[in-house]
């Protein structure tokens, strides 16, 4: 399984963001992705995620600005974060997770079997 992101970069606060990532060769129908986020100094913290039957959660700290979405593909699963409204705050690296089994506290980084190498979003005030 290969997991790829793509689309972070540099914004103003106020601004949005559109990433994507790519996991290929990764199927089961009860796994799940999700976008976790990492800033200096900081533990790797839980975004979002997604299940197989399109059951989302949301850290509530972004809830209501950030949006995680999914498409599937044969074996290709290619997995979106749309964020809106953002801040300094959200200034972090960010990475694509997968889980062979989706898990009970979907934000534990321990419980995702593959991840990304991670893209760097940073909002300016």
């Amino acid at each position: 399984v290969q997991v790829v992101e793509s689309g972070g970069g540099s914004v103003q606060a106020g601004g949005s963001l559109r990433l994507s990532c790519v996991a290929s060769e990764f199927t089961g129908s009860r796994s799940c992705m999700g976008w976790f986020r990492q800033a200096a100094g900081t533990e790797r913290e839980g975004v979002a995620n997604i299940d197989t039957e399109d059951n989302t959660n949301y850290a509530a700290s972004v809830r209501g600005r950030f949006t995680i979405s999914k498409f599937v593909d044969k074996n290709t699963r290619t997995l979106y974060l749309q964020m809106n409204s953002l801040n300094p705050e959200d200034t972090a690296i960010y990475y694509c997770a997968a889980a062979r089994w989706s898990p009970f506290h979907w934000n534990s980084p321990a419980a995702y079997n593959y991840w990304g190498q991670g893209t760097q979003v940073t909002v300016s005030s």
